[in-house]
């Protein structure tokens, strides 16, 4: 239920059309929450047919022109209901260290070049959030919603060291690459 809530919290900090929302989640809340152009419009329809939005009035005719969204005191109502909820935390689900757990079967080959082309990735992703920081934080911006958008990047921020540094330990402690573990009884070499 969360791409909901997140584009209440969009339309709340700024009143948009689909269109804008889809740039705006690519150039900041898509990095924690993403969704498709398609995703979003869809969810517009079903939060004004709920009642928690509503397309702003417009002066030119309704056919063509692009629908501009704003969120109603029931939206509202709801994105606080959502912030106070308490929720678990989801169990992490990575191809990548999936694919690790699978190469302790099959042997490493070929592993070493995708942990090094996704450190390079998260290197990236981790200069891209520190320039963000830089220029979307100066110390005068010190407002309670600055310190809490602020959080968000710094989370963000400190999953990609994370992701850096193991990704780092990972290709230093990888061993050579091996065909993997011989067959054992009932078991093809290549099954």
């Amino acid at each position: 239920m969360s791409l909901p809530h997140a584009i209440l919290t969009a339309l709340l900090e700024k009143p948009s059309s689909g269109l804008e929302l889809t740039r705006r989640f690519d150039r900041s809340i898509g990095f924690f929450w993403s969704a498709t152009h398609q995703q979003i419009y869809r969810e517009l329809g079903k939060l004004e047919q709920a009642g928690l939005i509503r397309a702003l009035p417009s002066q030119a005719p309704a056919r063509g022109q692009k629908k501009e969204y704003e969120v109603l005191s029931a939206g509202r109502a709801e994105l606080a209901e959502w912030t106070r909820r308490a929720e678990d935390p989801k169990p992490i689900r990575s191809a990548l260290l999936l694919r690790l757990r699978a190469a302790a079967v099959v042997g490493t080959e070929g592993l070493e070049d995708e942990l090094r082309r996704h450190l390079e990735l998260h290197r990236a992703q981790l200069d891209d959030y520190l320039g963000m920081e830089e220029r979307q934080f100066p110390p005068e911006r010190d407002t309670e919603a600055d310190r809490l958008r602020h959080l968000v990047l710094r989370g963000g921020i400190e999953l990609e060291r994370f992701w850096v540094k193991w990704l780092t330990d990972a290709l230093d402690g990888l061993p050579q690459a091996s065909p993997g573990p011989p067959a054992t009884d009932g078991q093809a070499a290549g099954s």
